[in-house]
């Protein structure tokens, strides 16, 4: 299914309906039930907007591996790339987008290394408190670089102004989003990963099985059109190879002839 659509479970119709839908109407009833409801302190209608739609936008794979490029795992990398460069637009892009990735990861996976750096966690990363203020400051550096590229008024740039002073409560609504309507805040015990890779080397192996019996099928059936030794040595090998993976595997070879009493 399209990623940009969902069928809602308990609509009655079961209609196809955009999943900015979804994500928008999620954030509000977060924003409610967490008591930060939308325009209190500034006016943010604007902020769920953004959200909702960079929320749809994790959904799609192409969008994480298009903008993975403009990543960078530690502060210095980052002013490091970016000192070598004079181009505003490119600038804004990697401040913004890091800044993203970081509200997500934060907020929706309850892990700033889930997409900023998928590796294993290390006694000398960060503190949470410090990739908070950390998605603080490339949201404020975008903003800036947003006021050159779109001017002081534009849309992108109050958003981007907001995400920076608010970006501890968004992080809140977030999370709390996450447990109550997106169900990702329990996570699998290690007895569940274990059933689970069975599942997945169960059903991997079902699969190579049912290659190596169409492979068979395909032998045989040269094999019955023009037959030779070769064909017949390559049957009788694919039939050992099936049947060591699945011993209860029967396929008579060489076939009974009506001479041999069959």
């Amino acid at each position: 299914m399209d990623p940009r659509h969902f069928i809602g479970l308990r609509d009655p119709d079961r209609a196809l309906q955009p999943t900015y839908y979804f994500m928008v109407n999620c954030l509000l009833y977060s924003r409610m039930e967490v008591g930060m409801p939308s325009n209190e302190d500034v006016f943010d209608e604007d902020v769920n907007v953004y959200l909702a739609n960079l929320l749809q936008s994790f959904m799609d794979p192409k969008y994480v591996e298009k903008n993975k490029r403009f990543l960078s795992k530690y502060d210095s990398e980052i002013f490091s790339r970016l000192a070598r460069s004079t181009d505003a637009r490119l600038k804004y892009t990697i401040y913004k987008t890091n800044a993203d990735f970081l509200l997500i990861s934060i907020g929706i996976f309850d892990n700033p290394r889930a997409i900023v750096t998928p590796s294993r966690p290390s006694k000398f990363d960060p503190s949470e408190e410090a990739y908070i203020g950390r998605g603080k400051t490339y949201y404020q550096f975008a903003y800036s670089y947003s006021q050159i590229l779109h001017g002081k008024k534009s849309a992108i740039s109050e958003v981007l102004e907001k995400l920076s002073v608010g970006f501890d409560k968004y992080i809140h609504i977030l999370t709390y989003m996450r447990g109550e309507y997106l169900d990702l805040v329990r996570r699998l015990t290690t007895g569940e990963v274990y059933h689970l890779e069975r599942i997945v080397d169960e059903e991997k192996k079902n699969h190579e099985i049912r290659q190596k019996q169409n492979d068979l099928l395909d032998a045989y059936s040269k094999w019955m059109k023009s037959p030779s030794p070769e064909l017949e040595k390559d049957i009788k090998k694919k039939v050992a190879e099936v049947k060591e993976m699945d011993p209860s595997f029967n396929f008579p070879w060489p076939p009974r002839s009506p001479g041999n009493g069959s």
